[in-house]
C-alpha cells in the first residue's frame, strides 16, 4: 500500500484511488499519466459515461486508445468484462500494458454501495493479476460519506485531496485472495461486510490474509460471519490472524463446526 504524491509514481499493478477536485486538479494531471503511457507503450483505455474522466478532454485521446462508454448506472460485471477483453486486444497488438482511466458513478450506489464496491474489488483483481495500472478518479464533494468510505477503503493505493485514511484497506493478493489491514470495528464493519459479500458473489470460497491486520473487534467479527452466511454455500478462510484475534474469535464462539469462516492454523 501506497500514498503517491503524482502520477509519476504511478507503477503496474497498481490500482490507486485519485481523490480529485476541478478545484485543485486539472485536465494536465491526467494529460501527464496518458502521455507518460504512451512513452511506456502502454494503451489508454477511459470508462466514463460521456468519455470523459477528470475533466479529460476527448479530443486529447491518443488515437490509439479507447473509450468505453456506460450509462451512470452500469453493472460491475459489465465494466470488467470490457476492460478485459481492452486488455487482451493490446496483448495482442504488443502494447505492454493498459492503463486504465475510470471515474465511479456515485449513481451506481442507488443500488446499494455493494455493487460499487465489488466493481472496485474486481478492478483491483484485474489489476493485480495483468500487471495493469487502473486509476480510479474520484470527486469526495459528489459522494456521500458512508458510501465514499466503502469505495475508497478496497484501494490499495491512494492519490490526491488529503483524506483521513480508511479504517481498513482490502485488496487482491491473487486469486480469490484478499488481504485486509487496518482496524475493523463498529464503525466500519457495514463497509468490510459489503467488501467481504461483494467477493464472495464470485467465488465460493475465499481467502483472506489478516498478517497485517491490527484489531478486529466484535462488530468486524460479526460483519464477518454475516456476509459468509449471506451468500449460500460460501467458506472464509483466513490466514495470517495473530493470537489476540484468534482468542476473541474462539471467546466469540465462531471457532465451531458449522461456522463458515474457518481461522487456519
Amino acid at each position: 500500500m501506497r500514498t503517491l504524491a503524482s502520477f509519476d509514481d504511478v507503477e503496474l499493478g497498481d490500482h490507486i484511488c485519485w481523490r480529485t477536485d476541478s478545484a485543485v486538479s486539472s485536465p494536465a494531471d491526467v494529460l501527464a499519466y496518458v502521455a507518460d503511457g504512451v512513452v511506456h507503450g502502454d494503451k489508454i483505455v477511459v470508462v466514463g459515461s460521456a468519455g470523459v474522466a477528470s475533466g479529460f478532454p476527448r479530443d486529447a485521446v491518443p488515437s490509439a486508445s479507447v473509450i468505453l462508454d456506460f450509462p451512470r448506472v452500469a453493472d460491475a460485471d459489465s465494466i470488467l468484462a470490457a476492460v478485459r477483453r481492452e486488455a487482451r486486444t493490446a496483448e495482442r497488438e504488443g502494447y505492454r500494458s493498459v492503463r486504465v482511466l475510470a471515474e465511479p458513478a456515485p449513481a451506481a450506489a442507488s443500488r446499494g454501495p455493494e455493487e460499487l464496491v465489488a466493481q472496485e474489488l474486481k478492478l483491483d483483481e484485474f489489476a493485480s493479476e495483468s500487471n495493469a495500472i487502473v486509476v480510479c478518479a474520484i470527486r469526495p464533494s459528489q459522494w456521500d460519506a458512508p458510501t465514499l468510505e466503502h469505495v475508497t477503503g478496497v484501494h490499495p493505493h491512494e492519490m490526491g485531496i488529503r483524506a483521513e485514511r480508511p479504517a481498513f484497506r482490502m485488496y487482491s493478493t491473487g486469486a480469490d485472495s484478499w488481504s485486509v489491514d487496518g482496524v475493523i470495528d463498529s464503525e466500519c464493519a457495514d463497509a468490510f461486510n459489503a467488501a467481504v459479500r461483494a467477493v464472495l458473489r464470485c467465488s465460493p470460497k475465499v481467502q483472506l490474509r489478516f498478517d497485517t491486520l491490527e484489531m478486529i473487534d466484535a462488530a468486524g467479527m460479526r460483519a464477518l460471519v454475516d456476509a459468509a452466511r449471506h451468500v449460500p454455500d460460501r467458506r472464509i478462510v483466513v490466514h495470517g490472524a495473530n493470537e489476540t484475534v484468534r482468542l476473541c474469535w474462539e471467546l466469540a464462539g465462531y471457532a465451531t463446526v458449522g461456522t463458515p469462516v474457518v481461522m487456519a492454523a
